[in-house]
């Protein structure tokens, strides 16, 4: 599934060296690479790294659009097939991408791959993708179509590291397709790692300060960001991996839950903007009863925003809540 790059498109990057042309390795239109991402955060990556010699599609842009049960439309399929790059998240959040990827002759990109924690992770040779999967399939569990590697939090991109590397595999698969680009993909690549390595400095100061901090996180979304921060997650095991799936939580957990946050054993709860249910309504009502902040958060950018301004954002709500 996760093809690197074809003969062709290797042929076409070495006759543009050779020739000293200057035009994109792509021949369409306007003569950008065609990226396809499948969602904005990857897609902002994207802009930002390729700026004018790429064009972007983000298969989710919107928060009406839900990844895990996501059902890609033929336009959808045709982008996928002419792009020169996709970008997935993989670890089964965007599983709708398994189809679309299979016959592309794009370069794909799988960010959990990145991660140090998915299983068998090799982070700088991606080489050995037909493994990753062989792995990944052994600890695969499928509920209503979306596939999960059990015990694996999926939603990498708020793990700052693993997009560093996702950032760089990006400038790499592109200078590859688009030489003539090289220096311009990796200016821009060079000054997001600026960035992003700001913002691991600024989690290591709250994990300095906040280290064991208990919260309550109804949602695997932000768990990567509260981990890096120090914070230590107390929801009853079972609560999260229930919301995710879009099942009831048992009610021996919901009320061991609610009496947590009612006694005021957490300082915030944390919570997934765009899911959520009558369990995690009252969880959060129970917080603003007892005077805990409830922080929440999202899965895609808003309009005009870089990664690097989410993150921000994102850190600086919950240093506000826990430090206030």
């Amino acid at each position: 599934m996760h093809k690197r790059l074809s003969a062709l498109a290797l042929a076409a990057a070495s006759a543009l060296v050779l020739s000293g042309c200057t035009t994109s390795a792509d021949d369409g239109e306007t003569g950008a690479l065609r990226v396809v991402a499948s969602t904005n955060v990857y897609g902002q990556l994207a802009t930002e790294i390729g700026g004018d010699r790429v064009e972007v599609t983000s298969l989710i842009d919107s928060a009406a659009k839900d990844p895990h049960g996501y059902e890609a439309s033929a336009r959808d399929r045709l982008a996928v097939q002419k792009a020169d790059l996709v970008i997935e998240n993989g670890g089964g959040y965007d599983a709708f991408m398994d189809e679309l990827i299979d016959g592309s002759d794009a370069v794909v990109i799988t960010a959990a791959e990145f991660s140090h924690d998915y299983p068998d992770a090799v982070v700088d040779d991606h080489d050995e993708d037909d493994a990753h999967d062989e792995h990944a399939d052994d600890h695969a569990a499928d509920h209503d179509g979306h596939s999960h590697i059990n015990g694996f939090n999926e939603h990498v991109w708020f793990d700052v590291h693993t997009v560093s590397h996702v950032a760089e595999q990006i400038a790499a698969d592109l200078t590859e397709l688009d030489p003539a680009g090289k220096a311009q993909y990796v200016a821009a690549a060079e000054k997001l790692a600026g960035e992003l390595e700001a913002i691991e400095g600024e989690l290591d100061a709250l994990h300095a300060t906040l280290e064991g901090t208990p919260v309550f996180i109804t949602e695997p979304l932000p768990g990567a960001l509260a981990a890096a921060a120090g914070l230590d997650d107390v929801a009853p095991e079972g609560f999260a991996s229930a919301v995710e799936e879009g099942n009831e939580v048992a009610p021996a957990i919901l009320l061991e839950s609610l009496s947590l946050v009612e006694d005021g054993g957490v300082r915030a709860v944390l919570a997934n903007a765009q899911t959520g249910g009558a369990e995690t309504s009252r969880i959060e009502d129970a917080a603003k009863d007892a005077g805990i902040p409830v922080i929440t958060f999202h899965e895609l950018l808003s309009a005009d925003q870089s990664y690097a301004e989410w993150m921000r954002s994102a850190i600086s709500d919950l240093a506000a809540a826990l430090r206030g």
